[in-house]
């Protein structure tokens, strides 16, 4: 494929995650791989220095190629699963001729009662399958996946959406190895299975019982049933089924609400948000250190911020900033309900719970507090919640109110010309405008409604 040829190609290759395939004139499967931008990442082959930054299989590949196609996905995480599904399924040459086997990476479901979810490379599942070691038998096996570092933190974006049991050991088999003690209880305390109806065993938790990312295997909160659930649904994500995925928590929890199980509905419906709105920045690292991320694109900023009196009339706005522009008609307005009067941390986690419960609303690529520390871990751990990844950006003020500093804008990128930092700027200086305005409007209101 010539130059010319692909950018007739390239005006429809959308900037957008995916898969992009690279084929040959019977449309033989060259080469597939994923990008966060489509547009971008197949532009790049065809930079003159791709055989220094990649080279000489691939340029050899890319005189074989005749055309190129892709399939957008809605996220990054999206494009990683589908990618390794393809290569497969379809072992094209290019990918296996540039990566040994033993090389790639591979998730590994374990045949247990409650399995386990592995990370494995290929030379050790290899060695794994020959070996006389009964205790590892795959359920299923997903892979080859060619970015291991990539993979790793997919798990962890995974595991914030469904916990799932990695190493610690299931209560059933704590209690095989420990002695039982005779006890006169007609219920089990929390952490506790009988044995006989008499004997109990205070099952030991282990560290992400704490963290949240194992669903209580090891603490005996789960059943057996209920974890093959989380399985399944595991399973349908890295089969590629999002869509079937989403109707079954769906049904799932409209049957909760219905039985009156509200906190399950609850939990599965923030489940249904987080695989609506996958945030995988984690996964796209290298844009993130790419000097021009935000420029030449209208990526989405929201800013947050809260106004009160005295602790009364207390109101939050967001408030969003595009391409250097206010985008003024999606600005939004929340009262605040439960935050108590002065508490500025709890009404923040108050407007970004409820405005993150917005599955329709677009999310943004960045998201701006008025504050410090104390501003941008109430925002990473309602995110975190939510199963999202959204960078965060703190403006701390001087005495006078004035922007004395940016917090987290170094991790993100080194921003010359200072374009991001004046979006986050004007993003910051909108909400405090806006949100000054939304309280005295309340406030007077109030006023008239007492006159």
């Amino acid at each position: 494929m010539t130059l010319e040829e692909f950018k007739k190609k390239a005006k429809k290759i959308p900037d957008a995650p995916g898969v992009y395939f690279f084929l040959a004139k019977n449309k033989e499967l060259l080469y597939i791989g994923k990008a966060t931008s489509l547009k971008s990442r197949v532009r790049s082959y065809f930079a003159p220095d791709l055989g220094t930054t990649r080279g000489p299989l691939l340029v050899s590949m890319l005189a074989k190629a005749t055309s190129i196609d892709w399939r957008q996905t809605d996220s990054v995480l999206e494009a990683l699963i589908l990618e390794a599904n393809l290569i497969r399924t379809h072992k094209p040459k290019h990918n296996t001729d540039l990566k040994d086997d033993k090389s790639f990476n591979y998730v590994v479901i374990t045949k247990e009662n409650f399995p386990r979810i592995l990370l494995v490379r290929g030379k050790e599942l290899e060695a794994l399958r020959g070996s006389k070691e009964t205790s590892f038998v795959s359920l299923h096996t997903f892979g080859p996946f060619p970015h291991g570092l990539q993979l790793k933190e997919a798990l962890r974006i995974i595991r914030k959406i469904f916990p799932y049991r990695d190493t610690c050991t299931p209560c059933a088999e704590q209690r095989a190895n420990i002695p039982t003690k005779k006890v006169i209880h007609s219920s089990p305390n929390e952490g506790q299975s009988f044995d006989e109806g008499l004997t109990f065993v205070k099952c030991k938790p282990c560290f992400n019982r704490a963290l949240g990312l194992c669903p209580g295997v090891c603490s005996g909160e789960i059943s057996k049933a209920e974890y093959a659930k989380i399985i399944r649904r595991i399973v349908l994500l890295f089969q590629g089924k999002k869509k079937e995925l989403i109707k079954s928590l769906e049904r799932d929890m409209r049957q909760a609400a219905k039985d009156e199980r509200f906190e399950e509905a609850a939990a599965l419906r923030k489940q249904v948000l987080a695989l609506g709105h996958i945030q995988d920045v984690s996964l796209i690292k290298d844009e993130y250190r790419n000097p021009n991320m935000f420029s030449g694109q209208k990526q989405r900023i929201e800013a947050y911020d809260v106004a009160h009196l005295g602790g009364s009339a207390a109101v939050g706005v967001c408030t969003v900033v595009e391409g250097g522009e206010a985008q003024k008609q999606e600005y939004r307005k929340f009262n605040i309900k439960e935050a108590g009067a002065g508490d500025d941390p709890g009404a923040l986690r108050e407007i970004l719970s409820r405005r993150l419960g917005h599955a329709e609303w677009p999310l943004p690529r960045l998201i701006v507090v008025d504050g410090g520390t104390v501003q941008m871990n109430v925002a990473k751990a309602v995110l975190a919640e939510f199963g999202m990844a959204i960078p965060v950006v703190g403006v701390v003020k001087d005495a006078k109110h004035r922007p004395r500093e940016l917090r987290g804008l170094r991790q993100l990128t080194a921003d010359p010309g200072q374009t991001l930092a004046k979006d986050i700027l004007l993003a910051n200086a909108e909400a405090h405008r806006f949100a000054i305005g939304f309280h005295r409007k309340k406030i007077r209101t109030r006023s008239l409604g007492k006159s």
